[in-house]
C-alpha cells in the first residue's frame, strides 16, 4: 500500500493534490473501495454485478485492498451466496441477481476499515467556527466543539481555526485516537478549484485569500477548503440521503440561498456554481423586494434569514431579529405564523422548480433555516404542487436535519473523499 501524504509548499498554499490519499491503486480498484465505503457492508457478487465484472475481477481487486488494510471481511453476507449490501443501500434502480443452482462457501460481506483514520471537519458560520473529529467512514469522535470568529479577517480567522485543531487533538488523544491527519474546512461563497475562496460575502472577503495555506502554517495539518454547499451535498452522496441516486439536487435556507446538483455520484462541476445561482428565482410575485438591492420583486432571497426579519418587523411594526420572528412562530403568534406559512409555500416553489428544471431522483434541503420551515409540511408541499405539471409523479425532498455538525461533516467528507481517491 502506499500510504501518501505531502506537505503544503509554503508560499503557495495547498491544492487538493497536497492532501493526504490512503493508496495508489487503478480508476478500478478506487472505484470499488468507494462501493465498499457507500454501500457497505457488501458482497463480492453484488460488486461485479453492479459494474458487470467477473468474480475473478473483484477477487483479485479486494485481495489487493484488503492487503493494504482498506477493507475487511465481517462475516456473511445475508442470503445463500446472494448479491447483497448489509445496511439494504444499493444503487438507485440496481437489482441484484440471485445465484441459484451453485454450491460453495457463504458469500462474506465487505466493509472498509474505518478505525485508525481520523479526519477534522469544520464549518464557519454566524461568526463561529464548529469543528469536528471523523473516522474513515465520516462517523462522528466525540463532541463537536464551536468557537468563536469575531474576526473576519484572515489572518484572525485562520487563528481561531488554529484554536480549534488544538481543541479538537485534546478531544482525540483524550479518546485514545492519533491526531487528525487531514482537515476539510467548508465556507460559504466561491472557492477556486484550487482551494482558495475568493468571494465569500459572510466574511467580507472580496479577494482571492490563500486560507489552506495559513490554516496549514497554523496548525500543521494538511487542510483543504471548499464551499460549504458542495461539501454537504458530497457528504449525503457518500454517507447520506443521496447514496446511490443517479441524480439529486440540493436547496439551502439560511444566511443565504443556495443549490446544488450531482450526476451519478458526482457534484456537477461549473466555475459559477457556487455563485448562489438559485438566489434570483421568481418565488413570490406578490413577495418583497430583493433583499439583495436589485431591481425585482419575490426572489428567493425572501427566504434568507435577513429578508425574513424585515418581512416580520413590517408586519408587527416593531425591529425584530430573525430569532424573534423564528420563536414567535413556534409560539403562534398569528403574524409569525402568516409569514411562516408563507415563507415555507415559497421554499416549496423552490424545490419545485429545482425538480421541474434538473428532474432529480430526490432533493434535499438544508440550512439553518430549514428546520423552522419544516413546521409547515403542507405549505411546502402546496409550493412544490403550485407549479408541477398534473401528470408528473410527486416530487420527492427531504429535509435535513439541522446542526452545524452535519455541514462539518461535509468538510470532513471532501477530504475523506480524496483519501480514498
Amino acid at each position: 500500500m502506499h500510504n501518501e501524504s505531502n506537505s503544503a509548499r509554503k508560499g503557495i498554499g495547498m491544492t487538493y493534490e497536497t492532501l493526504p490519499h490512503w493508496f495508489s491503486g487503478s480508476p478500478l480498484t478506487h472505484t470499488v473501495a468507494r462501493d465498499i465505503m457507500q454501500y457497505g457492508p457488501i458482497a463480492r457478487t453484488a460488486i461485479a454485478q453492479m459494474h458487470g465484472l467477473s468474480q475473478g475481477t473483484v477477487s483479485r481487486i479486494t485481495s489487493d485492498l484488503m492487503h493494504w488494510g482498506v477493507i475487511r471481511e465481517t462475516g456473511a453476507a445475508t442470503g445463500t451466496g446472494e448479491a447483497t449490501a448489509g445496511d439494504g443501500r444499493l444503487p438507485y434502480g440496481f437489482e441484484p441477481k440471485q445465484r441459484t443452482g451453485e454450491r460453495g462457501r457463504p458469500q462474506t460481506a465487505l466493509e472498509i476499515v474505518s478505525d485508525g483514520h481520523v479526519f477534522a471537519g469544520v464549518k464557519l458560520h454566524d461568526r463561529m467556527a464548529t469543528g469536528i473529529l471523523t473516522d474513515a467512514r465520516c462517523r462522528q469522535l466525540g463532541d463537536a466543539i464551536t468557537v468563536p470568529c469575531d474576526d473576519s479577517h484572515a489572518d484572525a480567522v485562520a487563528e481561531a481555526i488554529g484554536g480549534l485543531v488544538e481543541a479538537l487533538r485534546s478531544s482525540a488523544r483524550a479518546q485514545g485516537l492519533p491526531d487528525p491527519q487531514a482537515m476539510g474546512v467548508a465556507i460559504g461563497g466561491y472557492v477556486t478549484e484550487a482551494g482558495n475562496p475568493v468571494e465569500a460575502p459572510f466574511l467580507h472577503w472580496h479577494a482571492e485569500v490563500d486560507l489552506a495555506a495559513m490554516l496549514d502554517d497554523r496548525c500543521g495539518v494538511p487542510t483543504g477548503v471548499f464551499n460549504d454547499i458542495d461539501s454537504l451535498l458530497l457528504h449525503e452522496l457518500w454517507f447520506g440521503e443521496a447514496i446511490g441516486l443517479p441524480r439529486c439536487a440540493m436547496v439551502t435556507i439560511g444566511a443565504g440561498v443556495g443549490y446544488g446538483l450531482a450526476e451519478d455520484g458526482r457534484i456537477v462541476g461549473a466555475q459559477d456554481r457556487t455563485y448562489g445561482l438559485a438566489g434570483h428565482l421568481l418565488v413570490d410575485p406578490d413577495g418583497p423586494a430583493c433583499f439583495a438591492g436589485l431591481n425585482h420583486r419575490g426572489c428567493a432571497q425572501c427566504l434568507i434569514n435577513d429578508s425574513l426579519a424585515d418581512e416580520y418587523s413590517k408586519a408587527i411594526g416593531s425591529s425584530s431579529s430573525y430569532d424573534d420572528y423564528a420563536a414567535a412562530a413556534r409560539r403562534g403568534v398569528p403574524q409569525a405564523r402568516q409569514l411562516l406559512m408563507r415563507e415555507a409555500y415559497r421554499l416549496g416553489v423552490l424545490i419545485g422548480l429545482a425538480a421541474n428544471l434538473t428532474m432529480p431522483v430526490k432533493v434535499l434541503v438544508a440550512g439553518e433555516g430549514a428546520p423552522l420551515a419544516a413546521v409547515e409540511m403542507e405549505s411546502i408541499r402546496r409550493g412544490v404542487r403550485e407549479f408541477r405539471p398534473s401528470q408528473a409523479p410527486d416530487v420527492r425532498f427531504a429535509m435535513l436535519p439541522g446542526g452545524w455538525e452535519r455541514w462539518a461533516a461535509g468538510a470532513a467528507t471532501q477530504i475523506i473523499a480524496r483519501f480514498v481517491g
